[in-house]
């Protein structure tokens, strides 16, 4: 008897990941590839089924697939779209009808984010916690939002966009038309416009003057902040600044006992963490003060946003049953 497994599927705006998990969130043929947001949704899809295909075709004689879960920002969960992520060119996409369509199997969205929530509430660091945050750190910010158990997700199924709160009025332009978005300064685009800000603002010796805007990447500013580039360390203190102020917001709204971070900025570790828990803890209301932890997400072996796509259709589909 075939072994059930999900196929989970991470649309991010550098890359899009893919992979196949069982019940037990046990992931496998995971691969990568670019997701050229400035492309046609079009041809994105061309790209994607060709690697879908080649994945069913490598698995699919010892494993049966039961459906198909997306994770992408803009991710609408009651109209399984993607309604026009600002950092992309597609406009309103029905990805779910879509897929559907072209695989015959049940398929389920969410935002990006909101399947990092479930992928650490099944299988990460949020087991058995009701009340927790999850914050993505990647070219842009998403967040998953978890109060009592349940993943918020609104009146319109777009709720909890912490990375589209304006933390700055008047200032950096965001992909979605306003100023001053939270994402434009916490994000791997964020930290490299913080660096050149920096260089025109001071005049330390810096490896970073070297690098050209368009060639300057969270990376690369990472790298240098190891070698001790005071500019570099600088920008991380900044955008932890900007984070620990926005999550100690966050708590005051939702009450979580737990915010986890996740993506590559979050990779960074000690460099952002350390200026983050301390913004956050200096900003908190006196009732938070000491109780809410930021940790990092512990899971490896395959993207958290992967295993909670996969989460997510094995939940649709269980709900589904329950109701026959």
């Amino acid at each position: 008897m075939k072994k059930k497994v999900a196929l989970g599927i991470d649309i991010g705006g550098t890359n899009t990941t893919l992979g196949l998990a069982d019940e037990q969130g046990q992931c496998f043929d995971d691969e990568s590839f670019p997701t050229w947001a400035h492309q046609s949704f079009a041809r994105f899809f061309e790209r994607l089924a060709e690697k879908i295909d080649a994945a069913l075709a490598r698995s699919l004689q010892e494993y049966e697939l039961i459906g198909i879960g997306v994770a992408a920002p803009a991710g609408n969960y009651y109209q399984g779209t993607i309604d026009a992520p600002s950092n992309f060119c597609w406009g309103k996409v029905e990805l779910v009808r879509l897929m559907t369509e072209h695989y015959h199997l049940p398929v389920a969205i969410t935002n990006d984010a909101n399947a990092a929530a479930l992928g650490e509430m099944m299988y990460g660091q949020a087991k058995g916690v009701q009340n927790f945050i999850v914050v993505t750190l990647g070219t842009g910010l998403g967040s998953g939002i978890v109060v009592n158990g349940n993943l918020i997700y609104g009146h319109g199924g777009l709720a909890g966009e912490l990375g589209h709160t304006i933390i700055e009025p008047g200032g950096r332009q965001c992909g979605c038309g306003r100023h001053g978005c939270l994402e434009m300064y916490v994000s791997s685009r964020g930290i490299c416009r913080t660096v050149f800000e920096l260089l025109a603002q001071r005049l330390d010796d810096s490896e970073l003057r070297q690098i050209s805007f368009n060639e300057l990447t969270a990376e690369k500013v990472y790298a240098s902040a190891q070698r001790d580039d005071p500019l570099a360390r600088a920008a991380f203190e900044y955008t932890g600044r900007i984070l620990g102020r926005a999550l100690a917001d966050a708590v005051a709204c939702f009450g979580p006992e737990v915010i986890i971070l996740f993506g590559g900025l979050a990779k960074a570790g000690p460099l952002l963490f350390a200026p983050v828990q301390r913004h956050f803890e200096d900003n908190l209301l006196h009732v938070y003060k000491g109780k809410v932890k930021i940790i990092p997400s512990i899971v490896s072996k395959c993207s958290i946003a992967v295993l909670g796509a996969c989460a997510l259709i094995q939940k649709e589909i269980e709900k589904t049953n329950r109701a026959v």
